[in-house]
């Protein structure tokens, strides 16, 4: 019914009742059907209304494999390479993009993120969180909501695999420095040295955490 378009883009599906009718089965494999079916985010399921058909969302299918994609890198540490010479390559060409399409406003949101990361070098949490947001914003700079998507899960998914660098005394300021660069060739619409920057960026980070995840508490 939904993939056939015969219950629309944010429409009601049947009752409970309707669809067992329908069906000719019971209660129970409805629910487990709609269950099922909101775990793979084609409906939502609100408390006191019929579920319904859910608008289609980029973000929301991220979340969908956020769980298995984790219990993947946990057990496979080749899948955890293979993600981070992933990444290495997409971000890379979203600084080649960023430098071809900045605007003022980009560069002033990407200026005062990072302001803001320097001023939070003494706090890891903190300045993790807005490196994140460094790399999420140059994505942003392409205007195509696949790109920050798919930079936010990669990020996310790696963060919880990778000691936490910034708490290393002098790893900060490299970091920094090299945020630097990045936002300079972006600046210059330089594409090709913007490329270049993340990419050292990237390896040279991949090849520090190539260490087991420490405990967590």
């Amino acid at each position: 019914m939904i993939e056939g378009g015969s219950v629309g883009l944010g429409a009601p599906l049947p009752s409970e009742r309707e669809l067992m009718e329908r069906f000719g089965v019971g209660r129970p494999a409805i629910r487990e059907a709609m269950q099922s079916l909101e775990t793979i985010g084609l409906i939502e399921i609100r408390h006191g209304g019929r579920a319904r058909v859910a608008e289609p969302s980029v973000g929301r299918m991220v979340d969908q494999v956020s769980a298995t994609m984790k219990h993947l890198l946990a057990n496979s540490p080749a899948s955890l390479e293979n993600l981070k010479e992933a990444r290495a390559t997409f971000e890379r060409e979203m600084a080649r993009i960023a430098a071809r399409k900045r605007s003022d406003a980009d560069l002033a949101r990407l200026r005062e993120i990072l302001a803001d990361q320097r001023a939070a070098a003494a706090d890891p949490a903190r300045f993790r969180s807005l490196d994140g947001r460094f790399h999420r914003e140059i994505a942003a700079v392409a205007a195509n909501p696949i790109f920050t998507a798919l930079i936010d899960a990669l990020f996310r998914w790696l963060s919880d695999f990778h000691v936490d660098l910034v708490s290393v005394p002098g790893l900060e300021e490299l970091t920094l420095a090299e945020h630097d660069l990045i936002l300079a060739a972006i600046a210059r619409s330089d594409p090709d040295a913007a490329a270049g920057a993340m990419a050292d960026h990237l390896l040279r980070a991949n090849a520090l955490y190539r260490q087991p995840p420490l405990p967590r508490a």
